[in-house]
């Protein structure tokens, strides 16, 4: 049994497929801890194989008093010391546990099991093997040096704002949107999730084909329930719905508690919050922020509330809104992220630049892309932000024009993104867009819509209380 683990251990193996299966069947914080994994077991074998076995030349132990029965098939070749396979085991199972630490306990078994089969088939000594397993842990601690943990990170989305806590949930009105996302497996659970944990809480599902009530009046009628109770409005689903329940919450000044149940839940996770659990521990301890939300509206309308919108991610106009409707029209088949995949493949080959003005200037532009505040990653790839409620608008826009495609493709790839001419960036408090031509279209928090002629935007800074973990 030991020198088959020792040899499923040769190159990784072992720990790259467990990182494959964690990444397959577990969620967002799952995939973190499997490639902080991977990571450290990168730097451990690197740091082995380059540096310490060449500086220590120990011979391997003499097989003479190992029983051929315990002996590998294949005897390793390189120096003895340290153990590779043990600062690989070590690496990844510390790499995991530190930012799951439940995940890495469970792995903590087949590590020390691998570092004890090198002594047991005759391949290292156990000082070589103890070595090995420091060095092993060393390199999770640098990795986790370089790339913090999210137990390290300062806690996003200040500043700190006034929310009920709700002991067992009560006073707390979720409304399920179970036509929201590809998860449909964890939707039609999402009541025995939430009453396991909030046993008071009350939980409303809309969005069933069978169901003629819309997810405004659902949203409504919750908000008007939790009003009286004087407890908080809470939303499962993806952003899309978040944004619906976000303009309910704000028009009846109640907290919003966010339950992330879409396909990719962006503002859930740049709150902290990646699971039912998340969100109703937050409930319970009153644990609240304040974050910014961005109205636009057509500009020749005044301010007639039916035709304002909000949104609390991100708003574009150009190539991406396409890539969006493509990308929903293919999901059903194919799954959200192979239709991602197929939908930006589309677009790159078939978009056209869009004429607009921007704040009085005429532009040409492949998309341009607003920000709810100012998020992380250069260029077209936003990652996350730091703080929902830095007051700015995150503007960015790629310029149409000879080659404009190939020379952005260019200059991510040589890695001169943020000096690129094709690429313009600001910081602003509002904006206004005119000029926009019929059949245009517009994408908000992943919904898409006809775009006006003209249409203006600006922030308005802590405009919803929204719950978040406690730090």
């Amino acid at each position: 049994m030991l020198p088959k683990l020792s040899r499923s251990a040769d190159h990784g193996v072992l720990w790259f497929g467990l990182a494959a299966g964690a990444a397959v069947v577990g969620g967002r914080p799952v995939r973190r801890a499997a490639l902080r994994g991977v990571a450290s077991l990168a730097v451990a074998s690197a740091t082995v194989n380059t540096v310490a076995k060449s500086s220590v030349r120990r011979h391997r132990p003499l097989l003479d008093a190992v029983p051929v029965i315990r002996q590998l098939a294949r005897q390793p070749f390189t120096t003895s010391f340290p153990s590779g396979h043990s600062a690989s085991a070590v690496a990844f199972a510390t790499g995991v546990a530190l930012e799951k630490p439940a995940w890495g306990l469970a792995l903590a078994p087949i590590a020390a099991s691998v570092c004890f089969s090198r002594v047991y088939t005759g391949v290292h000594y156990p000082g070589d093997v103890l070595a090995g397993a420091l060095l092993g842990a060393g390199a999770a601690f640098a990795v986790r040096g370089l790339v913090p943990t999210r137990a390290q990170l300062a806690p996003p989305a200040r500043p700190r704002a006034s929310a009920p806590a709700l002991p067992g949930g009560e006073g707390l009105v979720v409304v399920a949107n179970v036509g929201s996302g590809q998860r449909a497996a964890v939707r039609s659970d999402v009541a025995e999730q939430v009453r396991a944990v909030l046993p008071l809480a009350e939980v409303v599902e809309c969005g069933s084909e069978d169901d003629g009530e819309t997810l405004e009046d659902a949203l409504t009628a919750a908000a008007g329930r939790a009003a009286e109770l004087g407890g908080a409005l809470g939303v499962f689903g993806g952003d899309g719905t978040v944004n619906a329940a976000a303009a309910v919450a704000r028009r009846y000044g109640l907290p919003l508690a966010v339950l992330p149940g879409g396909t990719y839940n962006h503002f859930a996770y740049d709150l902290g919050i990646e699971s039912v659990a998340d969100a109703c521990r937050a409930v319970e301890t009153g644990e609240a922020v304040a974050v910014d939300l961005v109205r636009f509206r057509p500009a020749d309308d005044g301010a007639d509330a039916d035709t304002t919108r909000h949104f609390l991610n991100t708003f574009s106009i150009g190539a991406y809104p396409e890539l969006v409707r493509v990308r929903e029209r293919w999901a059903p088949r194919v799954g959200a992220w192979p239709a991602g995949v197929l939908a930006a493949v589309h677009v790159l080959n078939s978009a056209k630049p869009v004429r607009l003005w921007v704040d009085g200037r005429e532009r040409q532009l492949w998309m341009l892309f607003v920000g709810n505040c100012t998020y992380r990653g250069v260029g077209l790839a936003p990652v996350r932000r730091h703080d929902l409620a830095d007051g700015v608008l995150d503007v960015r826009m790629v310029y149409g024009g000879r080659l404009a495609r190939t020379r952005l493709l260019a200059a991510a790839l040589t890695g001169a993104l943020r000096h690129s001419p094709v690429l313009g960036t600001a910081r602003a408090r509002q904006l206004r867009i005119s000029g926009i031509r019929p059949g245009t279209h517009l994408a908000y928090d992943g919904e898409v819509a006809s775009a006006p002629h003209a249409l203006t935007m600006a922030k308005e800074n802590e405009g919803l209380v929204v719950y978040r973990l406690p730090e």
